[in-house]
């Protein structure tokens, strides 16, 4: 199902609720970025936090986050009042939003995004000595599962019969998505365009065995919510949040092919790569199999935009 023939229905009644999606896509898009990033250089590369690509790449995830999170929560209730896309800057409407839980929910995140930039701010300024600090690590690790928890509380996951089980699922999906886009991200920004050898050694096989796990945790927590959900294979193709669950899943067939090309690269040529000390032709395949996924996955992202706007039911 394209999103050409998806926009025919209610997903995009109007341009509000499109301006939401939007709103909602960048905020994703900022969230897996940045706190995948940051895990990237806290557990696998902590002298990335020295590297300018790495540090434009956290800076503009963080800018991303916060400013999808704060034009989400006006446009909720522009699009709940029926208003224009401007309607999001009226006070009257931003302070209603606040009065429920999704708009107390979102600001909740919007101060967790000013944690953050606590936590970039540490990371600019002491570099490997801030992504090796445990207090540091503490802080972002908090600060990270806050937001991803947040984001989960204004998903689907209430809407079954085990809401706690969905719940688990859903933080383990968005956790796993973010550890290894943003992963996927630095690596392709911050990692590759260096070709040092001693970098490739030391990081590329650690974050093959974390994307692995990412993946099949994606997978796991996927399916249960997807069943939770849906409830039955019909379903997938008789509503439209099932098509656009199906569309996701189809983006992710091809993901995995990607991420497929990138392991086996890891496993037979990157030896062969540190001996020729980063030769340009021979991590280039690498590259584009790392440039495919980080693409695919943001597409990928944006099909979730529209799940958290779709009714199960229909």
């Amino acid at each position: 199902m394209s999103l050409t023939v998806l926009a025919a229905g209610p997903l995009f009644e109007s341009s509000t609720k499109t301006a939401y999606v939007i709103a909602r896509a960048v905020d994703y898009v900022g969230t897996t970025l940045f706190f995948g990033g940051i895990a990237f250089v806290a557990l696998l590369w902590p002298a990335g936090a020295r590297v300018p690509a790495a540090r434009r790449l956290l800076a503009t995830a963080w800018v991303l986050g916060l400013a999808g999170t704060l034009a989400a929560i006006g446009l909720e209730g522009a699009w709940a009042e029926q208003l224009p896309p401007s309607g999001a800057f009226r006070w009257t409407v931003i302070k209603q939003v606040l009065a429920l839980d999704f708009g107390r929910e979102w600001a909740s995140k919007a101060l967790l995004w000013l944690l953050a930039g606590v936590v970039l701010a540490d990371l600019l300024g002491r570099g490997e000595r801030a992504a090796t600090s445990l207090a540091w690590r503490v802080g972002a690790l908090a600060v990270g599962a806050g937001s991803v928890r947040i984001i989960g509380l204004t998903g689907h996951s209430h809407d079954t019969d085990h809401p706690a089980l969905s719940q688990v699922a859903d933080f383990v999906h968005l956790t796993a998505i973010s550890l290894w886009i943003g992963g996927l991200a630095t690596l392709l920004l911050g990692v590759l365009p260096r070709r040092r050898p001693e970098e490739l050694r030391a990081v590329v096989p650690g974050y093959s065995t974390l994307a692995m796990l990412c993946v099949l945790s994606v997978v796991a927590s996927g399916t249960v919510m997807a069943w939770q959900l849906l409830g039955g294979v019909n379903a997938l193709v008789d509503t439209t949040y099932g098509r656009l669950l199906l569309t996701k899943l189809l983006l992710l067939g091809v993901i995995l092919f990607a991420a497929w090309c990138s392991k086996t690269w890891v496993a037979h040529r990157l030896d062969f790569a540190v001996v020729l000390r980063g030769e340009a032709a021979t991590v280039r395949p690498f590259v584009y199999s790392v440039a495919a996924e980080t693409a695919l996955v943001l597409l990928v992202l944006t099909t979730a935009s529209f799940l958290v706007t779709a009714n199960p039911g229909r």
